[in-house]
């Protein structure tokens, strides 16, 4: 129901985008780029948004054939950019030198690459609507055997009929290109005139009629607010963090001022209590400093957990937790384990996927997680393993267990034939933001060990598809730096 929900919404958005106009007069043809992506979850939205209109004001604009360009940002974080060309030509001259240029690679390397999608349409209409803010692009394929004449008389009516009669809309611009998919884009001055008119769109004959006509798993629906629209863009508490943790490869000062000097609770038990612990570890650090290549970012309400590759006495892979009052950093915890060698599958404790997604299904993705570590680990359950991960698609990178449920099941089994435990006693915490869960656990591990557990499940369609963890022995009270405990 969902998602048949979200194909009529986005239906209705399209619908009310398009109306064609018929002149005698021969319009002139351009090219309109779309280009979508996610930005990698270890950079500043803040940075980036700032380094777009830098982009755009030194080297897109610059480039020969270019007519307009459009920026913005979704509800689920992925950026759409829309250029106008006077050519195909152009626009590809354009690809092709912003693909090598050194003034662009920074921003061209804040972009998770295996996001972008970019296709290209001639369209005949000329943009007018300079006072939008709220943008809609719809990509779609008709049905097979369609009549085109056919489906551009209903589009000529969908415009008169209901969509131009609407407050707050400005304009339309449709296309299509050589592989049969065609593009609608609808401006609008906010997005809540844009909202406001979908129920009654839906209920609208000509809607009906329209839609009958498009191949609804090829519907492809942004909905955006233009960059330039956004109000007190700020840094995040997540920017905050990777900024601090960066701070170790450059020796910048200014994040520390993240961290509030009144209330900083640590959990890192080899580490004193407050701001002071974190100055003295810092004093301690060996010649040319610690460093910090931080691969994975998410936040959670008021916490951060970042996933990193750590020099901090050595090569180490390490799970970091922050938790936020007011702007500032006021808890930590962490588990750091050394580097171990790739496992079984050849996978190792760092590389795998990174793409943020699902951000409308992160409490659904939190309960998964906390069900398979409450009923399988927790109360061994073993039974009910294939409710939460997927059995056909199981990535592993825990250092000694290969892929796949068969991966897993040879684990026990060998812990099993040697004497050694891996027991769950206690779930500490459950974080997540959209596809990733991390879980902070208490128990035993090898010989009995008292041990931390730090899950991070990556899930698709409702059951865990990848894991990485770091499993690391907590040491004993008399060694404490702080009395703060681990969890």
């Amino acid at each position: 129901m969902k998602i048949m929900k979200s194909k009529l919404f986005a239906i209705s958005l399209f619908a009310m985008a398009i109306a064609s106009c018929n002149s005698p007069e021969k319009k002139v043809e351009t090219v309109l780029e779309v280009t979508s992506f996610n930005i990698k979850t270890t950079v500043s939205e803040l940075e980036f948004n700032e380094l777009d209109a830098e982009i755009e004001e030194t080297f897109t604009s610059k480039q020969p054939g270019f007519i307009r360009r459009q920026s913005g940002i979704d509800e689920q974080g992925r950026y759409v950019v829309l250029v106008y060309w006077k050519s195909l030509a152009d626009a590809e001259a354009s690809m092709n030198k912003f693909m090598s240029d050194e003034s662009v690679a920074n921003y061209a390397g804040m972009i998770d690459g295996s996001t972008m999608k970019m296709s290209r349409f001639t369209t005949t209409d000329e943009f007018t609507a300079t006072n939008s803010t709220f943008t809609e692009v719809m990509t779609f394929e008709l049905k097979e055997g369609a009549n085109v004449e056919a489906f551009n008389a209903v589009n000529d009516r969908v415009g008169p009929e209901f969509s131009e009669k609407q407050t707050g809309f400005l304009q339309r611009i449709t296309g299509f290109n050589e592989t049969g998919e065609q593009v609608a884009v609808a401006y609008w001055d906010t997005k809540a005139h844009s909202d406001a008119v979908i129920n009654d769109f839906m209920n609208a004959a000509v809607a009906k009629e329209f839609m009958g006509m498009m191949v609804q798993s090829t519907i492809d629906m942004i909905r955006f607010q233009s960059l330039t629209s956004l109000k007190n863009v700020a840094l995040s508490n997540k920017d905050k963090v990777v900024a601090l943790l960066n701070s170790f490869n450059t020796g910048d000062q200014t994040p520390i001022s993240y961290i509030n000097p009144n209330k900083y609770i640590q959990h890192n038990l080899g580490v004193a209590d407050g701001l002071q612990g974190f100055g003295e570890i810092m004093q301690h650090a060996p010649e040319g400093g610690f460093k910090a290549n931080v691969l994975r970012a998410f936040q959670d309400g008021d916490y951060v957990f970042t996933h990193t590759e750590y020099d901090f006495f050595g090569p180490k892979a390490g799970f970091d937790i922050f938790r936020f009052e007011d702007g500032l950093i006021v808890e930590h915890w962490d588990n750091l384990l050394p580097i171990q060698k790739p496992n079984p599958s050849g996978r190792t404790q760092f590389d795998g996927a990174t793409t943020l997604a699902d951000l409308n299904k992160t409490e659904a993705n939190k309960a998964v997680v906390r069900g398979f570590i409450e009923n399988v680990l927790l109360n061994h359950e073993m039974d009910k393993v294939a409710n939460y991960i997927n059995p056909t698609t199981y990535i592993q990178h825990n250092p000694a267990v290969a892929d796949g449920l068969d991966g897993f099941g040879a684990a026990m089994k060998y812990f099993a034939e040697n004497g050694l435990v891996m027991q769950y006693d206690e779930l500490h915490m459950v974080l997540g933001q959209g596809n990733f869960v991390l879980c902070v656990s208490e128990g035993k591990f090898g010989k009995g060990d008292h041990t931390a557990y730090y899950d991070l499940f990556r899930l698709e369609d409702g059951l865990i598809v990848e894991h990485w963890d770091v499993i690391a022995t907590i040491p004993a009270k008399s060694e404490w730096k702080n009395e703060n405990g681990k969890f």
